[in-house]
């Protein structure tokens, strides 16, 4: 509309019960959802529901470069400093990503304390009931092991300590408003004054 005007309410006069959206299935979507959620912790038993094991990354572009998320896959790098093999991560619940490259060594650090950390809570079940192989867990285990629900080790982000410093008597002395007015004049009065400094040394000079 021209001119920042509302909208015309002309065009819902007529047959405006066609135009009409309601939402009555949601308490059935909700209830078929839960459902859903519950089939595929049933059928991705005893495997974490949320998935594979994502690493840490920063956000692209200046707006979230400061923030953290969950990324696509572990680098070949950070496998290897974790001691796990390439092939051998996607069969235990990790994800790989070779495309990804390391840029920092506290990148490559944090996520290989992560995989780490995975591997010594991590429960691997036998392909045969009662053939166990190398790297299978003890039978102890597996009877105590229960799937989890939720997250998989949830991207967090610890929030910055804060100094704390004692007020002395010079700092409630101090009249910060008047500092920086003062500040403020001297900035503006910079190029008068030099141009007077230079002007009287030059008078100097003639003199």
């Amino acid at each position: 509309m021209p001119n920042n005007q509302i909208a015309s309410i002309r065009k819902y006069r007529k047959k405006w019960q066609d135009k009409v959206v309601t939402w009555f299935n949601q308490p059935a979507r909700k209830e078929r959802r839960r459902a859903a959620r519950a089939a595929k912790a049933e059928r991705v038993a005893p495997r974490p529901v949320a998935g594979l094991l994502r690493p840490v990354v920063s956000g692209q572009t200046v707006k979230y470069n400061t923030k953290k998320r969950a990324g696509r896959g572990f680098t070949l790098e950070e496998l290897k400093e974790a001691g796990i093999p390439a092939k051998l991560a996607p069969t235990i619940g990790i994800a790989v990503d070779h495309r990804r490259r390391n840029r920092s060594l506290e990148s490559l650090q944090e996520n290989a304390n992560r995989l780490k950390a995975y591997k010594a809570n991590l429960v691997v079940f036998p392909r045969r009931a009662g053939k166990p192989k190398a790297g299978d867990a003890a039978a102890e285990e597996l009877a105590t092991a229960a799937q989890l629900k939720g997250k998989l080790m949830p991207v967090s982000t610890p929030a910055p300590a804060l100094e704390k410093v004692a007020i002395t008597a010079d700092m409630k002395n101090e009249r910060a408003y008047a500092v920086l007015r003062l500040e403020r004049m001297n900035a503006r009065m910079a190029g008068v004054r030099a141009k007077r400094a230079a002007e009287a040394a030059q008078a100097e000079k003639d003199a």
